[in-house]
């Protein structure tokens, strides 16, 4: 009778009774472990003793230790109650101010470039809407000797000597062209707005989103916003986004909403029909949305200050 398995199952028991036992010091002696928290705690305190070790770790501070960044120098923004209130507009940062049609950011805007020129600081303002009225900046008492001023839209269509339907015409024509050129307009503004970063030397750059539809305000990129916060940090330009809502996300330091309280005051003129009544002044309200500088708190994060009504000629 032969002494080997018959199949592959009687091999297998065969193999696994044949194989001799181990006592457990044989397996400690062949150098198994024998407590598998004890290999686990010294390979910590070995991964930690590399670590102690590497030369890495002497640039590394932990929190305690960490210098507090200074706060910036401040730009006024030639509204005594919004300067009150954030401080003003910070050098070497992103700052937006926001609000709606008719909200004050107009008043604000043209109350902060003419602080800026009147102290011999030269100011960029990027016109992506080509709305800035240079009456109502000599009126706020602008020099325009020291603005820089970028017209970023096109030129409209001239009505001169034209009945209406060939007026009608050209206007929607116009709108047309206009929104299709929106997108390019916006590459524009951006790509200007890079540049006069990137030459430096100005006290206040103003980019003036308002105007421009929305849909593209929100399509310019997160990486764009970061990247005009990096040109200006560390240095002595002042970085203002005007736009009609918060468009720079977490790269604005100072972000202020604007708005109409509906408190308008009209005066009813002499010599004018008893239904004409002219804008006096408004009362507008500004909150401050966010506020990334190292500063005591505010005692309130809003605050009311007036525009005034001024005449043309």
């Amino acid at each position: 009778m032969s002494a080997f398995p018959q199949n592959a199952g009687d091999s297998l028991f065969l193999n696994a009774s044949a194989k001799p036992k181990q006592s457990l010091s044989e397996i400690i002696a062949a150098g198994f472990p024998a407590s598998p928290k004890r290999n686990l705690s010294e390979k910590k305190a070995h991964i930690l003793r590399h670590i102690a070790d590497s030369g890495r770790l002497l640039d590394v501070r932990p929190a305690s230790r960490l210098e507090v960044r200074p706060r910036p120098e401040m730009l006024s923004t030639g509204v005594s109650e919004v300067d009150a209130l954030t401080g003003g507009i910070p050098r070497g940062c992103l700052s937006e101010i926001c609000g709606s049609a008719s909200s004050g950011k107009t008043s604000v805007l043209l109350a902060a470039i003419a602080a800026v020129t009147q102290r011999d600081e030269t100011c960029v303002l990027i016109d992506a809407s080509d709305s800035f009225d240079p009456e109502s900046g000599a009126a706020a008492g602008v020099d325009f000797g020291k603005l820089l001023w970028v017209r970023c839209g096109g030129p409209r269509p001239s009505a001169h000597n034209v009945n209406a339907d060939e007026r009608r015409s050209m206007n929607d024509d116009f709108v047309s062209k206009r929104q299709k050129s929106n997108e390019s307009k916006l590459e524009q503004v951006l790509k200007t707005t890079d540049l006069v970063l990137q030459s430096g030397g100005f006290g206040l750059v103003v980019l003036d989103l308002a105007g421009v539809p929305e849909k593209f305000v929100r399509r310019i990129p997160l990486a764009s916003w970061f990247r005009f916060q990096r040109a200006v940090e560390h240095t002595k330009t002042a970085l203002l986004v005007m736009s009609e809502f918060a468009c720079a996300q977490t790269c604005a330091a100072v972000v202020v909403r604007l708005g109409n309280q509906l408190s308008v005051i009209s005066s009813q003129q002499s010599g004018k029909p008893s239904h004409a009544q002219l804008l006096e002044k408004m009362r507008v309200e500004a909150e401050v949305v966010r506020m990334r500088l190292e500063r005591k708190p505010a005692a309130s994060v809003r605050t009311v200050f007036a525009t005034k009504a001024v005449r043309a000629g």
